[in-house]
């Protein structure tokens, strides 16, 4: 009998299912990705039901759940609820990276603790690190990542405070890890936060500057800027989409451009598509596996 097919189910609760993510499990190793779309957590257990005892204990480890979107709390919620709905010898992996976020924030945060540790002998524990564009996915896994850490974690919202109040008070309930939140709905406000940074993160809306290099001109603490977005303008000014820990002109800082972020998160995700189709054992990976991912891809 023919080895059976590694089947991917990719559950989405926008309206389209991503096509990087697609690309990114069949070039893994899958043979097929079969999307769903607007999918509510409700209806994942049945889903994920449907699709273990559908092929048996021997077919089950070659299947998996990918699970997308845009929101870091509605993936792990569907996670953990496709993990309840499973039970041994009836289980699969299950891999929460939303809009790529936590891949990408993890790459992020590795790639900062590897300058910080190659060019200043130290670690992000203890840090301060600025997060700019944290309402978002990216700038908030990013955040939660690095005070998991032990840094000193502001998030800023150019909109406000209080969303960012919001996503802090998300981290210390589901993560019990305390971030600090801010304003950064003004330049003025923007440059009064970087004074004290010795990390600054950038992931805000692509072609979005975030940060002027008149801004950065007051952070005298500054030891590493990095910015996810590659699309022009450089979110934070000056910085090129490659520079892997070239110094960031006006400031005492090395800088991390998006496309040496991205290496990093390319690799991360494929290698976990990889880990699901290779395990004997479920896997359910999310944010933290990913962190540890990307550090073994930067040793």
């Amino acid at each position: 009998m023919a080895e059976r097919a590694q089947i991917l189910h990719l559950f989405s609760p926008l309206k389209h299912a991503s096509p990087f993510d697609i690309n990114m499990a069949l070039d893994a190793g899958f043979d097929h990705v079969v999307p769903y779309t607007n999918v509510e957590l409700a209806e994942v257990a049945g889903l994920v039901q449907d699709a273990i005892f559908s092929r048996g204990p021997k077919g089950v480890k070659r299947t998996g759940v990918f699970i997308g979107g845009r929101n870091a709390i509605e993936a792990l919620d569907m996670l953990e609820t496709a993990r309840k709905a499973m039970f041994p010898p009836f289980q699969m992996s299950v891999f929460a990276d939303p809009a790529g976020s936590f891949t990408t924030a993890a790459a992020l945060v590795a790639c900062v603790e590897k300058h910080l540790l190659a060019s200043f002998q130290a670690t992000l524990k203890m840090r301060r690190v600025v997060v700019f564009g944290a309402t978002g996915v990216v700038g908030f896994a990013a955040g939660v990542i690095a005070g998991l850490e032990g840094a000193e974690v502001t998030l800023v919202g150019y909109d406000g405070p209080a969303r960012v109040e919001k996503a802090a008070a998300d981290a210390k309930e589901r993560f019990e890890v305390a971030l600090s939140f801010a304003d950064g709905s003004s330049d003025d406000l923007k440059a009064e936060l970087v004074k004290g940074a010795e990390v600054i993160i950038s992931a805000g809306r692509a072609g979005l500057q975030v940060l002027s290099k008149d801004q950065l001109a007051g952070a005298a603490e500054l030891r590493v800027a990095a910015d996810v977005n590659a699309v022009p303008p450089a979110g934070i000014e000056g910085l090129g989409v490659q520079d892997d820990g070239a110094p960031l002109e006006g400031t005492p800082a090395l800088g991390i451009g998006p496309l040496a972020v991205g290496n990093v998160k390319y690799q991360v995700e494929s290698g976990l598509f990889q880990r699901m189709i290779e395990s004997d054992e479920p896997l359910f990976l999310d944010f933290r596996d990913a962190f540890a991912a990307a550090r073994s891809v930067i040793a």
